[in-house]
């Protein structure tokens, strides 16, 4: 059990400094991009993205990285910068082992049905109020 925890507390050190560089990228981003396009969002998706295969490429080639390193920095620290990251590592996966059916269907339905479920939460909360 105390395995788990100490997994459990390197994921929510990385998970908030993660979220908190999020954060200032999307300051940075409306600060020198302006509020027209969403800048911020975009760049920690597309940074998470290619730093989550920089760390898993380098994570399979090295022996004896320890689990500690991965809990830390994969699922927290990048997944609190951008769950995008650990999508975008998925669909990567199915990918490449030949699963491109089922990788689609992730692709798509992750997107879409994200997308139907944010503007679901909206009409509720919006039709109570």
């Amino acid at each position: 059990m105390s395995h788990v925890i100490s997994h459990l507390i390197l994921v929510a050190l990385g998970g908030g400094l993660g979220a908190s560089a999020r954060y200032l990228t999307n300051l940075a981003a409306l600060r020198f991009a302006g509020p027209s396009f969403p800048w911020g969002t975009f760049a920690v998706n597309v940074i998470g993205s290619f730093a989550m295969g920089l760390l898993i490429a380098i994570l399979t080639r090295r022996t004896g990285t320890s689990m500690e390193v991965r809990s830390f920095l994969a699922t927290g620290f990048l997944g609190g910068f951008t769950t995008f990251s650990a999508f975008s590592l998925d669909f990567a996966l199915m990918w490449e082992r030949g699963d491109h059916w089922h990788g689609a269907v992730y692709l798509l339905a992750s997107v879409l049905l994200s997308i139907l479920a944010l503007f679901g939460g909206l009409f509720l909360v919006r039709a109570v109020a």
